[in-house]
């Protein structure tokens, strides 16, 4: 029986496939039903399902997570293990991965591992049960997160040993009374994946503790406006950071989309004497936002992690201004290269959710995206399992941190800190210019030489000082 039910269904098939074979190759391309596949391909899967949405509601789609494109080329850079003219760790070292932000300040920030959670705010993005688990997992593994741009979420202060809040321009964590509760306050000036756009959610999305956390008053929208109320000056904005770190003695420091105006920001930045500065590449990812928004503005975090980093130690500040790296960090390795850089911490989000609902994916497809168990008001959100998740992301951080332990050891290092940009070399003559790191197919004699040569033919990088690699410093091990 079951052969036979077979045989039909085999023939049917067959026959189907030959006559659609058969159709393709008679019609003409312009009635072909195989026209759609170039077409597809000439605009890209993404664009035209874009296309379609815009088509259809006359607004721009609202894209979740950021943008698809990967503008940071992390897979360039290597690590160089060494074997004889530097020893590796020995095994039996512990390799220390704690980070303080803010050394400066008077109640500085101390991270067991240089991983934070991501500005995902509660309401706006991430449904209660979300926030509690991810407050709860940094907490296990001894880091920070962030409340995003939100008001205070009681439980989440309560779940978070180390809470980073966001004095932000919706307003709604900009009062003393929940400020001075932070362990570090974030002065959020903009975003990779919107810069510094205003937003609204429309007040038939907000439920009743949403508007209770962030004190909007009934029937209102939540708007975050694209300035900070009350700062429309460089002379205002340098008094609100003296005003949050006298009132606070927390670390204090600001948010920005990276941008191709990075140094005259961050001068600013250095002479309102911030104690750290958040870069979000333009790979950063979000709630929801404008695919113009998402793929067409602001700086790749990789370019924008090398120039603030040469920034500050032409400045004399690399060290005393921590820096702090964010936007499409997905692996470990995106991590580590990031701080080789010149980043004191990154801050991770897409990959952090991902670890956190990675296996209770299977309770929203094939029908609903996966995200659906953490957005708010999202339709699954309540079948999210908090607990389970807390562990997975746990299991996440360890595993990211122990990675990164892993390289250290080849390196010769004892500290995450101590990986710098001579740990890397690349195949790549323009990533060796833009950065400074050195080109692994010839030796350190030759760097010069190559690019003496091959000046003619490589583009000048705007704003880049000293972009010819240089051999690296010829420092004793002190495991020798």
């Amino acid at each position: 029986m079951f052969k036979w039910v077979s045989n039909i269904i085999r023939s049917a098939v067959n026959e189907s496939v030959d006559k659609a074979i058969e159709r393709i190759a008679r019609d003409q391309y312009t009635e072909n039903l195989f026209e759609m596949f170039p077409s597809t391909k000439k605009v890209g899967p993404v664009p035209l399902m874009e296309i379609m949405m815009r088509s259809k509601s006359g607004l721009p789609p609202a894209r979740p997570l950021g943008s698809h494109i990967r503008f940071s080329p992390w897979e360039k850079l290597l690590f160089n293990p060494v074997h004889l003219h530097r020893f590796p760790t020995p095994e039996d070292v512990q390799i220390n991965t704690s980070v303080t932000i803010g050394k400066k300040a008077r109640k500085p920030l101390t991270i067991s591992i240089p991983i934070m959670i991501a500005a995902m705010s509660y309401g706006g993005a991430l449904s209660k049960n979300t926030k509690i688990a991810l407050a709860r997992a940094a907490t296990k593994i001894g880091t920070a997160t962030n409340t995003g741009e939100a008001g205070l979420l009681e439980e989440e202060r309560e779940a978070a040993s180390l809470l980073i809040g966001q004095y932000n321009r919706g307003g709604w964590l900009n009062t003393p009374d929940k400020y001075t509760r932070m362990d570090a306050v974030e002065i959020q000036l903009g975003q990779g994946a919107q810069g510094s756009s205003p937003q609204r959610t429309a007040a038939k999305n907000i439920g009743e503790e949403f508007r209770e956390v962030f004190g909007i008053p009934e029937g209102e929208d939540a708007l975050i406006h694209s300035r900070l109320p009350g700062v429309d000056t460089k002379e205002q904005f340098i008094a609100l950071v003296k005003k949050l770190k006298e009132e606070t003695g927390v670390p204090v420091g600001l948010k920005i989309a990276a941008t191709h105006f990075l140094e005259e920001e961050l001068q600013v930045a250095l002479e309102a004497e911030v104690d750290f500065i958040t870069l979000d590449g333009a790979e950063g990812g979000t709630h929801a936002a404008a695919p113009i928004l998402e793929d067409d503005m602001g700086l790749p975090t990789l370019y924008a992690v090398t120039r603030a980093s040469k920034f500050l130690t032409r400045k004399g500040m690399a060290g005393d201004i921590s820096l702090i790296a964010t936007g499409g960090l997905v692996t470990p390795g995106d991590c580590l290269k990031a701080i080789a850089l010149g980043a004191d911490a990154v801050y991770m989000g897409t990959a952090v959710i991902m670890a956190l609902i990675s296996d209770q994916m299977t309770k929203s497809l094939p029908f609903e995206p996966p995200t659906s168990l953490v957005v708010y008001n999202a339709k699954m959100t309540d079948q999210l399992d908090p607990d389970r998740g807390t562990e997975t992301l746990v299991n996440f951080l360890n595993a990211a941190a122990r990675e990164m332990e892993l390289v250290c050891y080849s390196l010769g290092k004892t500290s995450l800190t101590d990986v710098t940009a001579t740990d890397l070399c690349t195949l790549d003559p323009f990533m060796a210019k833009a950065t400074g790191i050195e080109l692994g197919f010839i030796s350190h004699e030759e760097q010069g030489q190559f690019f003496a040569g091959l000046e003619p033919f490589l583009p000048a990088v705007p704003g880049m000082t000293n972009t010819e690699p240089q051999p690296p410093a010829d420092e004793p091990s002190p495991l020798h």
